[in-house]
């Protein structure tokens, strides 16, 4: 899986995903500052899912029709720590090795996860 780190997608998080072997584009380490319509556009362009704790992102997909690359990961929890952060990141990852095509919401007690439509 190929994925892209929002801006707010904590570092240890980042490289625990690395660790673990996935293919991880940072926003932060790339191009700090970045509208969510050209980090949307870079997933588009680079085929990534992107993880974020942005919810706006559920609304320039599905409302704006913004194109979202493979797919979007957002996680609606508040994580304690970095690491916290970082073990959530690799639960889902291991529990979801397949979320292309897929706009998943991640919270404390589950994960939903919504095809997108072809259009999207």
């Amino acid at each position: 899986m190929r994925i892209m780190a929002d801006e707010n997608f904590p570092r240890p998080a980042l490289e625990a995903l690395r660790r673990a072997g996935w293919d991880v584009f940072s926003i932060a380490e790339e191009c700090s500052g970045a509208s969510d319509e050209d980090v949307a556009a870079l997933c588009e362009d680079q085929q990534r899912i992107l993880m974020t704790f942005d919810k706006d992102f559920g609304e320039l997909v599905f409302r704006r029709r913004l194109p979202a690359g493979s797919g979007v990961v957002l996680f609606r929890i508040t994580p304690d720590s970095p690491e916290q952060a970082a073990d959530v990141a690799l639960a889902l990852v291991e529990s979801q090795p397949d979320l292309r095509g897929s706009f998943c919401v991640v919270s404390r007690d589950r994960i939903r996860v919504r095809p997108l439509s072809p259009s999207v």
